[in-house]
């Protein structure tokens, strides 16, 4: 019988395991550290240090070290590891992308308050402190309803100070955007920036980054998503991404001159706007307008040096990368 296998692992490339197959219940029982590491260890995974191995086991968990999926061979379902592959090679893949998550969080903070900032100052200039509240701006109503009732929820919950002390002086249900949206979560901003009426606020506020309002639309998106990734403290080094972010067609910055990349498996030609190469160079993109000194793409070359058993092809890293203009 096949083992499923865990919701990233799928995303991997395992889905297919899935096909044709009759859905039955799930009856494996709990085991315990001991004999996860023996299975492990009969499946040929070679482990260097049975204390340290059970010690990582009791303290992160099995399918969240399961970084050695990589390192079975094919096919996949009969769990047996490629010769030479060890417990410190997935562990050491787990710690990059500890690392690669805690990079990613703090570079999107910036980018998510300039993105923030940028949208209060324009929209509140052009139609006035409470902006967001004006229906006609708006292309669907009943998402703007959404859109304000969520608002207001995060209004209540908030102990900021400065909203405490809207509430004591003023008789507005809401405050003005630039009080609003700074407790806002970024996802309900990306959404009130799709909602938003093709106006040339709109395309003012994409342009100052140097893209289209659809494009940058898709942007807010995945980078909403890519932060609950990293949140969640899910797997991001090698994900395929769910939400696959637009490729801009006529960028006013430096951007990509390789879009597509050759699967070495089927030969077929696949955008390269599903994996985290692409949203990293995203970041770096928008980057170049927040901090034209940012020191992101550095930092994360360091992690390649640091760990030199990262495939950047499993990245969705083109052959080329590093002679794309964006990444010098």
């Amino acid at each position: 019988m096949l083992t499923p296998l865990p919701v990233e692992q799928r995303a991997q490339g395992g889905l297919f395991l899935f096909k044709n197959m009759p859905i039955i219940p799930y009856t494996k029982p709990a085991i315990t550290y001991a004999d996860q590491l023996q299975q492990l260890k009969n499946r040929g995974l070679g482990i260097e240090n049975d204390s340290k191995a059970l010690f990582l086991l009791q303290n992160i968990s099995y399918y969240r070290l399961s970084y050695w999926y990589p390192l079975i061979d094919n096919p996949k379902n009969l769990h047996v590891f490629k010769a030479g592959s060890t417990f410190g090679m997935a562990f050491n893949m787990y710690c990059f992308d500890r690392e690669l998550r805690k990079l990613v969080t703090a570079e999107l903070e910036k980018i998510e308050v300039a993105i923030r900032a940028k949208m209060i100052y324009i929209l509140s200039h052009q139609y006035g402190p409470f902006w967001y509240s004006d229906s006609n701006l708006f292309v669907h109503a009943n998402r703007h309803t959404t859109s304000i009732k969520k608002l207001t929820e995060e209004y209540n919950r908030s102990d900021e100070q400065f909203l405490l002390s809207f509430k004591s002086n003023y008789s507005d249900p809401l405050p003005p955007s630039w009080m609003l949206l700074e407790v806002s979560s970024f996802g309900g901003l990306s959404h009130l920036y799709k909602n938003l009426k093709p106006v040339r606020s709109k395309r003012d506020i994409a342009n100052y980054f140097g893209l289209d309002s659809r494009t940058f639309e898709s942007w807010l998106h995945s980078i909403g998503y890519i932060r609950n990734v990293c949140a969640h403290h899910s797997r991001l080094w090698n994900r395929v991404m769910r939400i696959t972010p637009t490729m801009p067609t006529s960028p006013l910055n430096t951007w990509l001159t390789t879009t597509v990349i050759t699967n070495s498996i089927t030969g077929i030609s696949e955008p390269v706007n599903n994996r985290t190469y692409y949203l990293l160079s995203m970041m770096i993109y928008l980057l170049q307008v927040i901090n034209p000194n940012h020191s992101f793409k550095d930092k994360f070359l360091d992690l390649f040096v640091k760990y030199q058993n990262i495939d950047p092809a499993a990245m969705g890293f083109p052959p080329t990368w590093m002679d794309e203009p964006l990444w010098q």
